[in-house]
């Protein structure tokens, strides 16, 4: 409240840290909505849609430059954006338990073809569902996030490999600040995260 003394809805709050998140997701529900997605994926079009995910992603700075290149480069293959598209098809609109879901997109990401950078990383296992679905899913960086919780006095249960146990806890704790702040009226997890990101980063002075 100190540097945004207008809480989730202060004006400068929504330029910094908001409206390019939010930007990104409406670009998504344009260009990757469900219907557009089934519809690319039934037409074989694997590479259209890792093409779109990364355009979208890229007017971002949520990944790293390196977790960038390693995308693009794993997706250029026909197998890996074949197994992108379809995995993250199944993350975003599948019928199973999310959990299952969520171990199913985890699976894709290790097995996709890695050029020198390792594609498994926490930010991009969650980057996409976090732009495509802001109300349900959380963009993990863990550094800051982590710092974050601690100072939250929240224990996270943190493993460096991007996991179903890990993300749950991240849920809980994203749950638990919501319910903290609700006077401050936080519209969904990219408020919520960008808390987080402001609570645990140098970028803001204590």
């Amino acid at each position: 409240m100190r540097i945004f003394p207008g809480g989730f809805h202060d004006e400068d709050f929504v330029e910094l840290e908001r409206d390019y998140k939010w930007r990104a997701h409406l670009a998504w529900r344009d260009a990757l909505h469900e219907d557009a997605f089934r519809s690319l994926l039934k037409a074989g079009e694997f590479g259209e849609i890792a093409r779109r995910a990364i355009r979208i992603e890229s007017r971002t700075n949520l990944l790293f430059s390196f977790e960038k290149m390693a995308l693009r480069d794993a997706v250029k293959s026909d197998r890996g954006a074949k197994l992108f598209a379809t995995a993250l098809f199944e993350l975003l609109h599948g019928a199973a338990p999310f959990e299952q879901r969520f171990n199913a997109w985890l699976e894709a990401i290790a097995e996709l073809p890695r050029k020198q950078t390792r594609v498994l990383t926490w930010p991009l296992a969650t980057v996409f569902g976090f732009i495509a679905k802001p109300k349900e899913h959380l963009f993990f960086k863990p550094t800051v996030t982590r710092e974050a919780a601690r100072r939250y006095g929240f224990e996270l249960n943190y493993q460096s490999r991007p996991n179903w146990s890990t993300y749950r806890s991240l849920l809980q704790l994203a749950s638990t600040v919501r319910a903290d702040l609700r006077d401050l009226r936080p519209r969904d997890l990219i408020d919520i995260q960008s808390f987080l990101w402001i609570q645990g980063s140098d970028e803001y002075p204590d």
